[in-house]
């Protein structure tokens, strides 16, 4: 049991390191460790989610302190992504993932590439978000609870690949995925209830120390450098997620 809190302590702090910097992965990580104990699809998000409720209320506060946020991107995020998240969490109690794994993997293989390509070919974005980002906040929120993780690929990803500046969009999703995880984590416990408390112990506790840590990462990383890595980072998710589906 406690080799089990240490392990989900480093998974935790390796996972929020990386979301927590790129906007990005913590739920993905999670999920698939606890997917390869063999844990249910559904169990696994709501665990996931329980704990991030911890992890995403310091690291939007993280965000807050290091003045890496724009409240017009929070405000437009928010409210979309908390209808999606509470939409896909009850539906997911009777859906399996992987009907929808091979859509959304395909999308942010594409999103990945196109990002990667304007970090390398043009100027890094400093522009305005779409009008349609409130639509992208209730999709990213639906895919989040469906898939135990995505807020931060399919928001981060879409918002940076429109032209938005990355360090304020990072900062702007991370501090809204906290409401969309609440509310996704009352959803599930009021259907499926919550279980697996030493792994979501674990997964906090790492998460919590890490948030901080990849909050300023953020801040300090040159933007160029900060899309090449987002960019790398969701093609190689979609890249694996894709190679389990038809592998």
């Amino acid at each position: 049991m406690f080799e089990d809190f240490i392990l989900f302590v480093a998974v935790g702090f390796a996972a929020q390191m990386v979301d927590g910097a790129i906007g990005m992965a913590y739920g993905l990580s999670g999920a698939s460790v606890l997917l390869s104990f063999g844990v249910p699809p559904a169990t696994a998000s709501a665990s996931i989610h329980a704990a991030e409720v911890f992890t995403t209320g310091i690291s939007g506060y993280s965000h807050w302190r290091l003045r890496n946020i724009r409240w017009s991107i929070v405000g437009k995020l928010a409210i979309p992504g908390m209808i999606g998240g509470a939409l896909g969490a009850y539906i997911l109690t009777g859906l399996p993932a992987d009907i929808v794994k091979p859509v959304v993997s395909s999308y942010l293989a594409i999103m990945g590439g196109w990002i990667l390509w304007k970090a390398l070919r043009r100027k890094t974005g400093d522009g305005e978000p779409p009008r349609w980002i409130s639509l992208l906040g209730f999709g990213g929120g639906f895919v989040d609870a469906i898939g135990g993780g995505g807020w931060g690929p399919v928001v981060t990803s879409t918002l940076i690949g429109h032209g938005t500046h990355p360090r304020y969009t990072i900062g702007s999703v991370n501090f809204a995925e906290f409401f969309v995880t609440v509310t996704i984590s009352v959803t599930f416990l009021g259907t499926i209830g919550l279980e697996l408390w030493p792994m979501i112990a674990g997964l906090i506790v790492g998460g919590a120390v890490a948030a901080p840590l990849a909050a300023y990462a953020t801040k300090a990383i040159p933007d160029r450098p900060l899309m090449v890595l987002v960019g790398v980072v969701i093609m190689l998710l979609s890249a694996r997620n894709l190679i389990q589906v038809f592998g």
